[in-house]
């Protein structure tokens, strides 16, 4: 295996942060981390903000529920223990029915679910500049993702809480970026492995050892 040029967390085969009977290794990013930029960040957390409501509703939710609840139901937990009432989803095509049952379930929950999809504005891909050759479907209209019209659609109706449903590598990203509100992630997409990505990983070394071929993932 390649020696990382620049090593961090994932090259640790301490996780002294996690384990602290453990020593540090020399590059630990936690040891570096200047004394006033640590304390900083938990200041942060400790005070009314929301950056400290969003924390503390986080670990509220992995404490009482840790193995008890699903993404679905620590979704609401979390939606709740912020305050927030009004949902947005921002949902891919593909998953629109996975998108109904969710926005009945924070129905029922008392929630007030605002659903906003990929395909909104209904723009070629062709007119945002991608040639007609790299469509799904040559020669055949073709909607592009706007994930900065799905932000800012659920921007204008103000909800408290975003979730992605499914959203493209990449279109997730622009969604974050977009959002005023704070966003969660309920289906991460992935057509091959039924989106359960981690799949990949597990199977690395077997099924989908195509995931180690260095010259094939340079060629991506």
């Amino acid at each position: 295996m390649t020696k990382p040029a620049e090593p961090t967390c994932a090259d640790c085969g301490q996780l002294a942060c996690h384990r602290p009977e453990r020593p540090a290794p020399d590059f630990c990013l936690g040891a570096a981390t200047p004394p006033e930029l640590l304390a900083g960040t938990v200041a942060g957390y400790r005070d009314e903000g929301e950056d400290a409501v969003l924390a503390r509703a986080a670990a509220a939710v992995e404490g009482l529920y840790y193995g008890k609840l699903t993404r679905v139901e620590e979704t609401l937990a979390f939606a709740r223990r912020i305050g927030a009432q009004r949902i947005g989803i921002a949902t891919c095509v593909g998953l629109i029915e996975e998108t109904r049952l969710f926005a009945t379930i924070l129905r029922r929950g008392g929630f007030t679910p605002l659903t906003v999809l990929c395909k909104i504005g209904g723009t070629d891909k062709t007119d945002i500049g991608v040639p007609d050759d790299l469509k799904i479907r040559p020669g055949d209209y073709e909607a592009c993702c706007n994930p900065v019209l799905q932000a800012k659609t659920l921007n204008a109706r103000k909800t408290d809480l975003n979730v992605i449903v499914g959203l493209c590598v990449g279109h997730d990203a622009l969604f974050c970026k977009h959002s005023e509100a704070p966003v969660t992630t309920l289906i991460t997409k992935d057509r091959v492995l039924g989106h359960n990505p981690v799949a990949a990983l597990y199977t690395a070394k077997s099924y989908s050892r195509r995931v180690m071929d260095e010259e094939r993932l340079k060629g991506l």
